[in-house]
């Protein structure tokens, strides 16, 4: 099996090609045994390159503990990157089938290099309905009490569920983001986001991730953390995102429209020798 490694603000990922649908029903195995930093490659998770019918391109997202994601934004980066690069679609507006539905990615090309990836990540939901198992309204400012501490918290579906925690980043081990993210209160498990506004222009937020755990950077994380800091009046429209691993742009148009402004980068190339 060949693969590439590669990687958005830290958050790695290793692509494979299944054009022939060959890795069909083992995708969680494969997932299992590449993701392990002591006995595979390691990564946050596996990006699978598959054609389709309804788009230009299909991603299929495997996180690191073998689960299902329906949506990534550091890795439908790397994604787009990769396909451009090996020549798998050469467009530099592409249209990839993803879990959350069909995602327009630009690549803006400076020389023979993708200088910079812009991602439509479309309009996030507060349906509480596809949020949590009971509840009337949506789950913004909600007081939500573990272990005698008290989360202000606010949650949202952009491809998957996210909720945000608005506050001084010094106030939270990032540890505790798993005690949220297996709450009774969440229909399925929610990623967590701990996010600190320092300025109108710029937040610094750390995600807890389903499937993955404390990870270097997340995408989705990324939009929703823009996003809720924009709807609660925190921030402007577009702000500077600052992860673990770098940085990325969010852009909010028309109030809801989300757009992620990044990059990827390739760490190596091999062939796996073991049996999957």
């Amino acid at each position: 099996m060949n693969f590439k490694k590669m990687h958005g603000n830290g958050n790695d990922f290793i692509v494979i090609e299944d054009l022939n649908n060959e890795y069909l029903g083992k995708e969680s195995s494969i997932a299992l045994k590449l993701c392990n930093r002591n006995f595979g490659i390691g990564a946050d998770g596996i990006l699978i390159v598959r054609n389709s019918k309804e788009a230009d391109i299909e991603m299929v997202i495997i996180n690191s503990d073998g689960s299902y994601a329906s949506m990534c934004g550091n890795g439908i980066r790397c994604f787009a990157k990769y396909i451009y690069e090996e020549n798998i679609v050469g467009k530099t507006i592409i249209n990839i089938k993803t879990g959350d539905g069909i995602k327009r990615v630009s690549l803006t090309i400076k020389g023979d290099s993708i200088e910079e990836i812009t991602v439509y990540m479309g309009k996030p939901s507060l349906d509480p309905s596809r949020i949590v198992k009971v509840s009337e309204k949506p789950i913004i400012n909600k007081h939500l009490e573990i272990n005698n501490k008290v989360y202000i918290i606010n949650s949202l579906h952009i491809g998957v569920t996210h909720t945000v925690i608005i506050d001084k980043l010094s106030k939270f081990n990032i540890e505790e983001g798993k005690l949220i993210e297996e709450n009774s209160l969440f229909k399925m498990k929610t990623n967590v986001n701990f996010c600190e506004v320092l300025d109108r222009k710029s937040i610094k937020i750390k995600t807890w991730e389903v499937g993955a755990g404390k990870t270097l950077a997340c995408g989705t994380g990324s939009c929703a953390s823009a996003y809720m800091s924009y709807m609660l009046g925190h921030t402007d429209n577009e702000v500077l995102v600052i992860v673990e691993g770098g940085t990325l742009k969010v852009r909010i148009e028309d109030g809801d429209n989300i757009y992620m402004i990044g990059n990827a980068e390739n760490v190596f190339k091999g062939t796996l020798l073991m049996e999957y």
